[in-house]
């Protein structure tokens, strides 16, 4: 015989989330306000050290492509090296701006900030342009 007074799905969970009851209504039904101004200026700084990450992304490609001596035996490196940092500095910039609009509509809303792939996007180029770096410089020493 089953004891039912321990049974969830007759008395419900014994445990019920204390977080459930307070769940904010969805995004759609949302109202929007105004946010705290820190809020507002922090979420622009962000954005505005994304466009100086991108700045920088953007004239080290350039530098690396225009004023670097040609690798020897690698005519191609410089290129190799540059045009990603460059169009990595480009996506940076676009997403850096995407994301700040999210961020203020969600402050603006009262919902949770979404997660932002910009540093995993960083990241993952620049260790891929320095294993690059790497084989260019080692295939140059090499010839």
């Amino acid at each position: 015989m089953t004891d039912r007074a321990h049974r969830p799905e007759d008395h419900g969970d014994p445990h019920p989330d204390p977080d459930a009851a307070a769940a904010p209504p969805p995004e759609a039904a949302l109202p929007d306000t105004e946010p705290d101004a820190r809020f507002t200026f922090a979420n622009e700084r962000t954005f505005l050290a994304w466009s100086r990450t991108a700045l920088a992304l953007v004239v080290g490609g350039l530098a690396i492509v225009q004023l670097l001596p040609p690798f020897p035996a690698v005519p191609w490196g410089r290129q190799v090296l540059g045009v990603p940092l460059i169009v990595l500095g480009a996506v940076i910039a676009a997403a850096g701006y995407a994301d700040w609009t999210r961020n203020q509509q969600a402050l603006r809303r009262g919902a949770p900030l979404p997660r932002s792939l910009l540093p995993q996007i960083l990241a993952g180029t620049i260790t891929g342009v320095a294993v690059i770096a790497a084989v260019v410089l080692l295939v140059s020493g090499l010839r």
